[in-house]
């Protein structure tokens, strides 16, 4: 097989990247243990000097409803920044472009009381989740864009807002999780 565009840099229109070859979002859970941030930027960082020309990192919450269990990340405060400063200044001393991830859980969130479009429970947490008022909803939507311009004043390259694979988002917009009747909810048109 033939690669020739593989290791070409990809021009994205807001950034360059190096080359095609991307590292997709995975929790390493390394928020949860000593040093976080050092060992994130240590993670991340080795990945860029083996290669990787984007980097997208595991997901944090918008705000405390959204995190996948107690202690995994949020992002909402700028006291934060300067943690997230180690990750992307090693990434970019490598010559890598990193993302960060923007994930609220809804109702798979492993917390007792988890919120969701609709009072449905899910398989990764059996609790009956709290139904999102439209002030809620509204807020989360306030909470990923201050994660987002967070992350940007951190120097993030960019936000992947994560949509699938049965989080909030996600949850929202499937008949299966959403009963809802309201504008949030019912059908597309």
């Amino acid at each position: 097989m033939n690669f020739t565009h593989l290791l070409q840099p990809l021009d994205l229109g807001f950034t360059t990247i190096k080359n095609r070859i991307m590292m997709g979002s995975m929790h390493t859970r390394m928020e949860l243990i000593d040093r976080p941030y050092e060992r994130l930027a240590a993670f991340y960082g080795e990945r860029a000097k083996g290669g990787a020309g984007l980097i997208v990192t595991g997901g944090y919450a918008p705000n405390d409803s959204g995190v996948i269990e107690t202690g995994a990340p949020v992002f909402d405060s700028e006291d934060e920044i300067p943690n997230h400063r180690l990750v992307t200044d090693r990434v970019h001393a490598e010559g890598g472009k990193i993302l960060m991830q923007v994930l609220h859980t809804g109702r798979n969130a492993k917390i007792d009381q988890p919120v969701g479009a609709s009072d449905i429970p899910s398989r990764i947490n059996p609790c009956t989740p709290h139904i999102l008022t439209n002030e809620e909803i509204e807020q989360i939507i306030e909470d990923f864009a201050h994660c987002s311009l967070l992350a940007k004043q951190a120097g993030y390259d960019g936000v992947e807002i994560m949509a699938s694979e049965g989080y909030l988002i996600n949850q929202m917009l499937v008949t299966r999780t959403n009963k809802r009747t309201d504008q949030w909810g019912g059908s597309y048109e």
